[in-house]
Order: C-alpha cells, then sequence, then structure tokens
C-alpha cells in the first residue's frame, strides 16, 4: 500500500516511485513509437490519414473512460472489502485477547499464539505461501499439520481448547459464548478472504477492456497526426497514460492480497496483531513495526 503525504506540484509531477508508471512504462513507449511512425508517414504523405477523424475517438474514449470506471469500481470494492476484512480480523484479536485475560498464563499463552499463527496463516494462504511454515512459527505441532485447511484447522484447535476450559470450569458458559463469537468472527474473516481471493472480476470483462484500450491508443496517433503533427504526441500520450494508468491500476486493485504497490499491507497488520497479542502475554521484546519502504508499505 503506498503512504505517502500530500504532494506538492513538483512532487506530483514527477514522482515516480509507488506510482503506476513503473507497470506502464513499456507500453507508453511502444504508443511513442507508434505515434511517431504515423507522423513521419503524415510528413512523408500529407493527406494520408486527411480522412481520418477524431471525432469517432472522442465517442470511443468517452465509452471506454466510463466502462474503465466501472469496472474500476468494482476493483475497488474488491479491495476496501479485504481491507474491512482484516480490519475486523484485528477486532477480533483483540477481544479475544481480553476476554482471555483471566485465564492462567499456562493456558492462555497457546490461545494468544494461535491468533499469531491463525493470521499469519491466513496471510500465507491467500498470498499462496508456504501456509504450515507460517502457522509452526507460533503453534506446535498438531492436526493442522495434516489439514487441508491449515489456517481453519488452528481455529478449531483453539475452539476446542476453549471447550475443555469450559467443561473443566476455568471459564463459566456464558464467558464462553463470549470468546467463541470471537472465534467465528476470525472463521468470518477467513471465508469472506477466500471468497475474494478465489473469485476473480469475470475474465471476458477485463479482456473487453484490454483489447479497446489497446486497439484505441494504438489508432489515435493515426487520426491525430495530419492534423497536429508532432503535437499529437502530447494528446496521444496523455490519453494513453490515463486509460494504461487506470487500466493496471485496476488489475492491482483486483486481487488485494498480492505484493503489488496498492495491494493491502498483510505483512503490517499481521506484525500488528503479533506486536498486540505478544504484549498481552507480558513480552517486553516486541518485534519492530514494519514501516514504509520508500513510501510502500508491504
Amino acid at each position: 500500500m503506498i503512504v505517502r503525504n500530500r504532494l506538492g506540484l513538483l512532487e506530483v509531477l514527477f514522482a515516480y516511485r509507488g506510482t503506476i508508471m513503473p507497470h506502464i512504462q513499456h507500453r507508453l513507449a511502444g504508443i511513442a513509437v507508434a505515434s511517431v511512425a504515423a507522423i513521419l508517414a503524415a510528413r512523408a504523405w500529407p493527406g494520408l490519414f486527411a480522412q481520418i477523424s477524431g471525432i469517432p475517438f472522442a465517442l470511443i474514449g468517452l465509452s471506454l473512460s466510463i466502462f474503465m470506471s466501472f469496472r474500476n469500481s468494482a476493483c475497488y470494492d474488491r479491495w476496501w472489502e479485504g481491507r474491512k476484512q482484516w480490519g475486523a480480523l484485528i477486532i477480533a484479536s483483540r477481544s479475544f485477547a481480553r476476554l482471555t485475560s483471566s485465564l492462567p498464563e499456562e493456558e492462555r499463552t497457546p490461545l494468544l499464539r494461535g491468533i499469531c499463527g491463525f493470521t499469519n496463516g491466513l496471510a500465507a494462504r491467500l498470498r499462496q505461501h508456504d501456509e504450515a511454515a507460517a502457522i509452526g512459527r507460533w503453534v506446535n505441532d498438531g492436526p493442522w499439520r495434516t489439514s487441508p485447511n491449515p489456517t481453519d484447522t488452528v481455529l478449531y484447535e483453539m475452539g476446542a481448547r476453549c471447550l475443555r476450559l469450559s467443561a473443566d470450569e476455568k471459564i463459566n458458559p456464558i464467558h464462553h459464548s463470549l470468546i467463541e463469537a470471537q472465534l467465528q468472527a476470525l472463521s468470518d474473516v477467513q471465508a469472506a478472504c477466500e471468497r475474494i481471493a478465489s473469485t476473480p472480476v469475470p475474465f471476458t470483462y477485463s479482456l473487453i477492456l484490454h483489447r479497446t484500450t489497446y486497439v484505441f491508443c494504438l489508432l489515435l496517433p493515426f487520426a491525430l497526426a495530419g492534423s497536429l503533427g508532432w503535437w499529437a504526441l502530447i494528446p496521444v500520450l496523455v490519453a494513453s497514460y490515463t486509460f494504461f494508468g487506470l487500466d493496471a491500476l485496476g488489475d492491482q486493485l483486483e486481487d488485494p492480497f498480492g505484493y503489488d504497490p496498492n495491494d493491502l499491507p498483510l505483512d503490517a497488520m499481521t506484525r500488528t496483531v503479533e506486536r498486540e497479542m505478544l504484549a498481552r502475554l507480558g513480552a517486553t521484546d516486541l518485534p519492530a513495526p514494519i514501516a514504509p519502504d520508500q513510501h510502500i508499505l508491504t
């Protein structure tokens, strides 16, 4: 996730790190080459593109911008839904730690470490990393090692442990129901995040937009070269930067759990949970919070 203060005029014009430019600069270079070719052809053969009007491109550009805004809104909804779910995870973790504060240390420690294991496992699962390795840093070996869904099994084992504590009368039934509600909230977060990660925006929807963007940006120079000459480079590159940039941004927001600059900072939020759970266990040597690296928080 990009973390920057309010930009000044020069930064708006020349900022590069953390922008969408690194992802589209090759496409812009291709459009620039096509534009130069169109301009040279128009100068070599005057009137070659005289019958090509810019009016159809204005209509196509307007339609393309509206269509792209709908897609980017859908992709942003996925990004925002993912952020809300991870916010709910942090809230449920804090509530769980508070509700277990009356338990003896030997009973509470595996529960709060289980929260850390669950959080790390979920981040690894969403990014298709080694889920078991992420959980194993926090949770002792158990049935989750051989489970097809280790992250959910960690929650299952925590629920079973709390049920045993209730049976041993170390927590009363009302207290147990409140704890179970927080475990259910964590399970809901996992299910919602898996739904986002496993259900992409329909392929045909994105394909139509990608094709139309490329065709529009490649043909636009031929509509402007005859009348504008070398000045055609400016509107062509500005339009291409806008359309390619929005297209690439939508691709990043579609999967909010990856490592693109605009994706969610799962590592930073996971570290927040780790620090708070360890602090509730009385630890003082806490891992440092993850800070932005050149304006990008992972």
